[in-house]
């Protein structure tokens, strides 16, 4: 019996985990340590980046601007155009001296700040349509607060009628923001409807209570005070701090989404808000913070667009899209092209703004009708929405790498 025992091999402790860890999940382990699923405190495992999902990103828009361009040198020479001799007008328009360069910051600006937005909004799985409308709110707020208090020291109005754009847009798109978390309507059809509520609002303001006193009765407001103008930046340009506050705040949305507690909830519940709302997060409140955050971008860009302009006034003759410019949506296009990301979408708007500021030089030197530069941006936008598709299918075809960081 003796001898029999002393026959028996031993068990460790560590054969024994190594068998349990076997019998759990079906996992098997060779070094006799245990499975690190049976650490509950563990953080889970990160998932697989697949190693060329930027390279995609960022060569798929790419290749669509390059076939609508395509598309638009066809149209030039249906119409006895050099294509060559206007896209190089274009370019030079957009990009070829310093004064081009400054214009082409500035038009990228608001499209920059819209474009953060829409990525903001994206990452928690909401679309905001609304940009329009929520720089018409920005811009009407930091108006109403230049009007109030005109005589406050520059340092202190210049970040005021700022921090007023930015809480108009936010209380602007917070509004679809609830109704889409509390009422089930949908953000893009309240979005748009928001659009038009704002355009109409502010052509009422300047139809009599906020519209410049004299003989001609023009819908914009008196000059604005001084003491909120946006500071120039040294160069002897029109550029000036609007197109910095920008960057840095795409930055910022950078830093929100992807480096704080509060973006990890935001994409979570994008991603899946059953899963969310049973890990305890507040779905609703999750929705209509990632809309206000994205309408205080929009917000902003409008008063940069009162205050950065060189009238320095609020302006509605000709339509909401006179003041807007069409940021509110040229700034989804800048977005989508920069792979919804708040830092690609910097080099992004740039280029965007410079096909809007360049199409300008192209109209005035192969002598085209303005109505075919809006047509070549029309077919860039829907080419750049259209790759979309094929963005996510190379994505899927790629082959996987490590773990993300």
């Amino acid at each position: 019996m003796w001898a029999s025992w002393r026959a028996r091999p031993l068990v460790t402790i560590d054969d024994r985990s190594s068998r349990r860890g076997q019998r759990t999940a079906g996992l098997t382990t060779t070094s006799g340590t245990p499975p690190a699923t049976e650490n509950p405190s563990a953080p889970p495992p990160a998932p697989p980046r697949r190693s060329g999902a930027s390279f995609a990103g960022l060569i798929v828009p790419a290749g669509a601007v390059l076939a609508a361009l395509a598309i638009g040198a066809v149209m030039l020479l249906v119409l006895g155009a050099n294509p060559l001799r206007g896209y190089g007008a274009m370019v030079a328009g957009a990009f070829g001296s310093g004064d081009a360069l400054a214009d082409t910051a500035i038009k990228s600006m608001p499209l920059l700040l819209v474009g953060v937005g829409i990525c903001i909004a994206f990452r928690a799985g909401v679309i905001n349509i609304g940009g329009e409308g929520q720089i018409i709110a920005g811009g009407v707020l930091s108006t109403l607060l230049a009007l109030a208090v005109p005589d406050v020291p520059r340092p202190l109005l210049v970040p005021l009628v700022l921090l007023a754009g930015a809480l108009g847009g936010a209380f602007w798109g917070a509004i679809p923001g609830a109704l889409k978390a509390y009422a089930g309507v949908n953000e893009i059809l309240s979005t748009i409807m928001m659009n038009i509520v704002a355009a109409q609002f502010l052509s009422f303001l300047l139809q009599d209570l906020l519209i410049e006193e004299g003989a001609v009765r023009i819908q914009q407001t008196e000059r604005l005070t001084e003491n909120a103008d946006l500071p120039l930046l040294p160069g002897g340009t029109r550029l000036h701090l609007g197109v910095l506050i920008a960057v840095l705040v795409a930055f910022a949305a950078y830093v929100l989404l992807f480096r704080s507690s509060l973006g990890v909830r935001l994409r979570a519940v994008g991603h899946n808000p059953d899963a969310s709302r049973y890990a305890g997060m507040p779905v609703e409140r999750s929705i209509v913070q990632a809309l206000a955050f994205s309408g205080a971008c929009a917000g902003v860009a409008g008063a940069m667009l009162v205050f950065g302009s060189e009238s320095h006034r609020l302006i509605g003759e000709g339509g909401a899209a006179a003041f807007t410019q069409n940021a509110g949506f040229n700034g989804i296009v800048a977005a989508l092209f920069g792979g919804l990301h708040p830092l690609y979408t910097i080099p992004a708007s740039f280029l965007f703004g410079g096909m809007l500021t360049g199409g300008i030089e192209l109209q005035r030197e192969v002598q085209v009708p303005s109505a075919l530069i809006v047509a070549l941006n029309g077919i860039v936008v829907v080419f750049v929405v259209g790759s979309l598709k094929l963005r996510e299918r190379l994505d899927a075809r790629l082959p996987t790498g490590g773990a993300s960081a």
